[in-house]
């Protein structure tokens, strides 16, 4: 029938390569991680495919389903999944996204930051990924621990499985800090620890929200004689017996669907303690800040995915007598969408780049202001993303109303954006080390552009006022984030993304939602850099 025939409809975005991305390939040789390109475009290659993206959707509508007992009648906790999410999480593992920057080369954490920012055919497997990342540098407060289970979170064999994690191939790490009276304030945390003659501790209490909790190891906080205290909790002791460690249920999240998140009851769980006690916060800020750094790559690879999804779609769809691409007030749009992925994603890479090299100061105050500011960006980055679809970007099958659920959850992972900005303002005063590293950096761009000069010296007066300082945070900290983006910009990024970026973030010259660029912009160029290469 005629009315059956299908034409002006995009081709899927498929067979291309998502590593494609002039910005993120110059970041990483820029920043030291060169030497894993071949890999990272191999990665990408088969993130483009139809195979990769049909896994990432069977894991999210095939949610986990926990086990609370078996047939007989026996506690045995576990979490099932469908197996496009072992798939996936098999690719991860094996490609080094959860924990192989630890014992790689110069340039590892870039590499690594690269590698998690292709691989995003699917978010929620990315937790664990991300968990296992970050215990690494907590875990090593304990180096007995450390020595023994750092090379089996290094390895590169997913091994899944309820089993003794140092009878295992590889392991992965989950974090369970939050409680329901308490939620980010961590101190007012109830679960008790009790200290045992051999040195273990027998932790009992409930907690809240637990990340990923179908992995073998996990940090915990709980209070100890001497206060608030960080712990190492396998689900599995070394006899074989399961640890007292109870699912309670799994989270219905508003998305991250395929990914396990669990309210945890122990009772009496033997835990191992991690650094000193009363220490727990100072202990696993370790692990707060790396999974922060990975909310950053997260935010910037989402970006970056619904840019490529409509710029896509705007050059194969035709509207108005022509192609949506052409029409001058959906380039604006577009354009602008590019300007903010581009931004977020030489963001991430510096910050990976700080992590290779001990830039212990800059990163403090600069993973904290990125991590408010590109979680804070990406949910109105990825509606407008959908609406480049129209009414076929509000359908399922097209991908984007899962990118879109996604959006917000980086903004509340490890603190919500309160909790983020009053963490810039408390290293600001009592670091004042990390604020003289963050405008050493921001100023390598000064004379570059009177604009970002103009924006600096705005921004430097704006913390004099410190009587007002909680109550401007969230402006403060977004001040911070566009002249740091901005003097990246200007050194690393292309012209025209640089002078738009300059026009409308700096110099305000730009309405409150995208597509409000000015005129005289090199639209093309910018456009040009996120349109994806098919074949």
């Amino acid at each position: 029938m005629t009315t059956h025939d299908v034409f002006n409809q995009v081709p899927p975005l498929t067979g291309y390569d998502v590593a494609d991305d002039p910005a993120l390939l110059d970041g990483l040789f820029r920043e030291g991680g060169g030497w894993a390109a071949e890999e990272i475009h191999e990665l990408g290659r088969l993130a483009g495919t139809e195979q990769a993206q049909e896994q990432g959707r069977l894991a999210n509508e095939n949610r986990p389903v926990l086990r609370t007992h078996d047939r007989y009648g026996h506690r045995i906790d576990e979490v099932e999944f469908h197996p496009a999410w072992h798939d996936l999480m098999r690719v991860a593992v094996g490609h080094g996204l959860h924990a192989a920057a630890w014992t790689a080369r110069t340039g590892g954490h870039v590499a690594r930051a690269a590698k998690f920012y292709v691989w995003r055919v699917d978010a929620g497997h990315g937790c664990p990924i991300s968990m296992t990342y970050a215990a690494v540098p907590a875990l090593r407060h304990a180096p007995d621990l450390a020595r023994q289970y750092e090379p089996l979170l290094t390895s590169d064999t997913y091994d899944f499985g309820l089993r003794p994690p140092l009878t295992k191939a590889g392991i992965l790490a989950g974090m369970s800090m939050t409680e329901k009276q308490g939620g980010s304030d961590v101190r007012a945390n109830t679960t008790r620890a009790v200290p045992q003659s051999d040195g273990t501790y027998l932790l009992t209490g409930h907690k809240w929200f637990t990340s990923a909790p179908m992995c073998d190891i996990f940090l915990v906080l709980a209070q100890a004689p001497e206060g608030l205290t960080c712990f190492l909790l396998p689900r599995v002791l070394p006899d074989g017996a399961l640890n007292a460690m109870r699912l309670q249920r799994l989270k219905d999240k508003l998305g991250n669907h395929s990914n396990a998140s669990a309210e945890v009851e122990y009772e009496s769980a033997v835990a191992w303690r991690v650094g000193d006690e009363g220490r727990g916060v100072r202990t696993i800020i370790e692990m707060v800040n790396m999974t922060r750094l990975d909310c950053v790559v997260g935010g910037a690879a989402g970006m970056r995915q619904g840019l490529v999804q409509a710029t896509h779609h705007a050059a194969h769809r035709q509207a108005f007598g022509g192609y949506l691409i052409d029409r001058p007030l959906m380039r604006n749009v577009l354009a602008d969408l590019a300007v903010e992925s581009e931004a977020a994603t030489l963001l991430m890479l510096r910050l990976a780049g700080a992590t290779d090299r001990g830039e212990t100061a800059f990163k403090r105050l600069g993973l904290a202001i990125s991590k408010y500011w590109v979680s804070k960006r990406w949910p109105a980055h990825s509606a407008e993303a959908l609406e480049c679809l129209g009414g076929n970007g509000y359908v399922e099958e097209s991908g984007m109303p899962r990118l879109f659920r996604e959006s917000p959850l980086n903004s509340i992972w490890e603190g919500s954006g309160n909790v983020a900005a009053l963490d810039v303002l408390r290293a600001m005063l009592k670091e004042p080390e990390t604020v003289d590293a963050f405008f050493e950096e921001v100023g390598s761009a000064s004379g570059a552009d009177p604009r970002f000069d103009a924006a600096v010296q705005q921004v430097k007066d704006s913390l004099l006022d410190v009587e007002t300082l909680e109550l401007r945070a969230r402006r403060v900290v977004e001040r911070l984030a566009l002249v740091l983006q901005g003097s990246l910009l200007l050194r690393y990024g292309h012209p025209a993304v640089a002078d738009a970026f300059s026009a409308s973030r700096l110099d305000r010259d730009w309405g409150q939602a995208f597509g409000t660029l000015p005129p005289g912009l090199d639209f093309g160029a910018i456009i040009a850099r996120a349109t994806p290469k098919l074949g």
